[in-house]
């Protein structure tokens, strides 16, 4: 799998530039791919462009872990060196190797 033109990669540990939360990426979509209606629920004045990468995570903030889809305008790569404590990582992902995680062989080519 790959797609070209997307500043993070699948594994990449990131975190959201407005809201206190990081996650691991597990898909890219090149462009927007969710409905309508998720988009109009975003506050407008930090509704992101649909002409850009969005991004599947697993995420985490202090309290909870669930699934986030996040444009690439609002991602900054995570630099705290920690691993992130999504209940499923372990399930998608190999070793943590520091700012990234080892991809399982489904994800090479």
């Amino acid at each position: 799998m790959s797609i070209t033109n997307t500043q993070f990669s699948i594994g990449q540990v990131v975190r959201h530039r407005v809201y206190e939360f990081r996650g691991v990426i597990v898909d890219v979509d090149p462009e927007f791919s969710n409905t309508e209606e998720w988009w109009q629920s975003i506050p407008e004045e930090v509704r992101p462009s649909k002409n850009q990468p969005f991004y599947h995570l697993l995420a985490e903030n202090d309290s909870n872990s669930y699934e986030a889809y996040v444009s690439e305008q609002n991602l900054l790569i995570d630099d705290s060196g920690e691993p992130v404590n999504h209940p499923q990582v372990a399930e998608v992902f190999g070793d943590f190797l520091g700012n990234s995680y080892e991809l399982p062989d489904s994800y090479r080519n």
